[in-house]
């Protein structure tokens, strides 16, 4: 690993893995490509001397991005604090039925640990408890290497990765559902709405469903984090004598960190019926029923969903 050339092919290789890291630490794509980016400008300032000394560039850079993502996770909770309603993870967008490509965001989104519901998860954990958790747990890294990172003692590392391993096991998310199951749950929910039938809609709403909107106080929806199958359908149909109800049926399918999901284009409104901004959801089937709603309205977290037939955004 003596000629920079030579390390930036190897970086190139480590990406998607770095990717993953950063992503499920920050649950911020732009963080996590900050991170990685943040990693290499680090590793290529180092004379040649320095690089060779590096056993193992994989765990020497994981190490760094988790440090990185550290201090940003600890500014974060300091945003959180003035933000206005509930606080998604920026979803990772990809198309349903394209073949897998290379991109370090695609490749994150096959792992079941970057689901959305497991995400929305690892938000409850401290800075420190996140990072020791995923840095042991999902990617095997030392407990004296995170112990490091957070600048405590190795015994401490470990009883922060064992604290944010029990609130994940308190509130693990159901496995991933097939993909035929979800699509198969979801036309039943959209064609109950499209009916605006409550109690169809209800039906497909598992009885303990949540719904968690996302706006930063720059669109609508639900402030407050809505519970049970009754209060979710009821808020649906309410939709409907606000909005267009096409509009509110019109999500084209794409797939949302792996899981199936609905892009809902903006609508004009008109006739009574007030403008509708462009919204993601994801959806979380248990049981074959919906279990979760994640209803991403936040302009912001969105840049990235393109129109069909438009590049995404960057």
């Amino acid at each position: 690993m003596s000629t920079l050339d030579g390390v930036a092919e190897e970086f190139a290789a480590l990406r998607p893995h770095l990717t993953a890291v950063a992503y499920r630490l920050t649950g911020s794509v732009s963080d996590a490509e900050d991170a990685v980016q943040e990693s290499w400008l680090r590793l290529s300032a180092l004379d040649e001397p320095k690089r060779a000394r590096i056993v193992d560039l994989g765990a020497w850079l994981t190490t760094v991005v988790g440090r990185i993502c550290l201090d940003r996770l600890r500014s974060a909770a300091v945003r959180r604090e003035k933000y206005v309603g509930q606080w998604l993870p920026e979803p990772i967008v990809t198309p349903l039925s394209a073949p897998a490509g290379d991109d370090p965001l695609e490749a994150a989104v096959r792992d079941e640990g970057v689901r959305m519901a497991a995400m929305v998860v690892l938000d409850r954990l401290t800075p420190e408890q996140r990072v020791a958790f995923v840095l042991h747990d999902a990617f095997a890294v030392p407990f004296d290497e995170i112990a490091d990172i957070l600048g405590v003692t190795t015994a401490t590392a470990r009883q922060h990765a064992s604290r944010g391993r029990r609130a994940l096991d308190e509130a693990q998310p159901p496995p991933r559902a097939d993909l035929a199951e979800q699509q198969e749950v979801l036309d039943r929910f959209m064609r109950a709405l499209a009916a605006g039938d409550v109690r169809a809609v209800a039906e497909v709403l598992h009885p303990d469903v949540v719904l968690i909107g996302d706006s930063g106080g720059k669109a609508k929806t639900a402030v407050q984090i809505v519970t049970g199958a009754d209060k979710v359908a009821r808020f649906f149909l309410g939709l409907l004598r606000l909005y267009r109800p096409s509009a509110l049926t019109a999500g084209r399918p794409v797939l949302v960190n792996g899981d199936l999901g609905a892009y809902t284009p903006p609508d004009p409104g008109g006739d009574g019926y007030r403008p509708l901004q462009a919204r993601l959801q994801t959806f979380t089937v248990r049981d074959g029923r919906i279990a979760a709603i994640y209803d991403q309205a936040n302009p912001d977290k969105l840049t990235r969903v393109a129109e069909p037939g438009t590049p995404p955004r960057t």
